[in-house]
């Protein structure tokens, strides 16, 4: 089975063909368009570029996606696209293309949930070293901080949240007040890196180590963890980032030089830690054997060193997509649409987009 696949939740425009052959997937071709370099000028994604620049994108990107793939749209079965959540004008490009690429090709048309889509990249290995349900799924990025509960492939339930900002939003605004470009992930965890080694030196276990050190016990930096006190699995990552704040700005009122890759560190460990303590209760709480993590933060080493760390303390298996599959990109969605096709949830013309998520809190 081939599924044309479309992304356009908020600032990449992807086309690709997934196939499923077997028990596996594999990816004929994944194409991205990125938008980084023009909202890199703003420090941040700006709506109306985004959409506008989706609609220039979207038709040549869908040809090269089968040119790759070495496929017509004869060989396509399906047509599946990000119906929700995102930038709601992003969403609507890829939504109205796909609708009309499906309805002039006599094709069925598939909705995908953006976030079902990210914990769908872990499905993607052709090998078949994959999660399979029941498993909690970390998914954290620019937009998004949940961890979900994977009882069956199209039956997802969140059980824990950020309430405010994302862990992916909180390093982009922290790191353009410290000087990082946006985006500021990759920046941010390579400048953590030379903290934490600056810390402990070069070890395995340089996290662990780290909260040992001089460094962390000093009252240089004291940030507050955004692991919130109580019985949930939510957390808060605004007050760690205003403290942040209220920290650069005492450096600079007192005309101190920052020691940035040291901020860097205890920045990204109090935020890691966090996620980790949360990850540990949810395990705990569900009882899985099996933990997943996604989404375009899935890609910072600190966090993917954490979450095995603590995988291999609670002798269960982590799985997490190539770095390359971990941000925004159609592959994800025609996984992901391939088991909405199974369990028959198609949709017609009349398909809108919306910016709100569809997968529910766990009673």
């Amino acid at each position: 089975m081939n599924i044309l696949a479309f992304e356009s939740s908020c600032d990449e425009t992807s086309a690709a063909v997934v196939s499923r052959e077997g028990d596996s997937f594999k990816i004929k071709s994944n194409i991205i368009a990125s938008q980084v370099e023009t909202h890199k000028l703003y420090g941040g994604v700006v709506p109306e570029i985004a959409s506008r620049a989706h609609i220039e994108a979207i038709s040549s990107i869908t040809y090269e996606a089968l040119k790759v793939a070495g496929v017509t749209m004869d060989d396509i079965d399906a047509v599946a696209v990000t119906a929700n959540p995102g930038l709601i004008g992003a969403l609507l490009v890829g939504v109205n293309f796909a609708k009309a690429l499906a309805v002039a090709n006599r094709k069925p048309l598939i909705p995908v949930d953006h976030i079902m889509g990210h914990i769908a990249a872990c499905y993607l290995d052709e090998d078949g070293n994959v999660p399979k349900p029941p498993f909690i799924a970390l998914t954290v990025s620019g937009g998004h901080t949940g961890i979900y509960l994977v009882e069956d492939y199209n039956d997802i339930k969140l059980v824990g949240s950020t309430r405010d900002d994302a862990i992916g939003e909180s390093f982009d605004k922290i790191g353009r007040l410290i000087g990082i470009p946006y985006p500021a992930g990759k920046g941010f965890d390579a400048l953590s890196r030379e903290g934490f080694t600056e810390a402990v030196g070069e070890c395995e276990d340089y996290l662990a180590r780290y909260k040992k050190s001089a460094q962390y016990k000093s009252q240089d930096f004291i940030l507050p963890s955004p692991a919130l006190k109580d019985d949930t699995l939510d957390f808060s990552f605004s007050g760690l980032k205003t403290a942040a704040i209220n920290l650069l700005h005492r450096y600079e009122q007192l005309g101190m030089e920052l020691p940035k890759a040291r901020f860097a560190a205890r920045y990204t460990f109090e935020a890691v830690e966090a996620v980790a303590k949360k990850m540990s209760a949810a395990i705990d709480k569900y009882g899985v054997k099996t933990i997943a993590l996604s989404g375009g933060v899935a890609a910072n080493s600190h966090l993917r060193h954490r979450l095995k760390t603590l995988a291999k303390e609670k002798k269960i298996t982590l799985y997490t997509p190539p770095v390359s599959l971990c941000g925004d990109n159609a592959a994800m969605i025609g996984a992901q649409g391939y088991y909405e096709y199974i369990r028959g949830n198609l949709a017609d013309s009349s398909l809108n987009a919306s910016a709100s998520d569809s997968i529910l809190p766990k009673d």
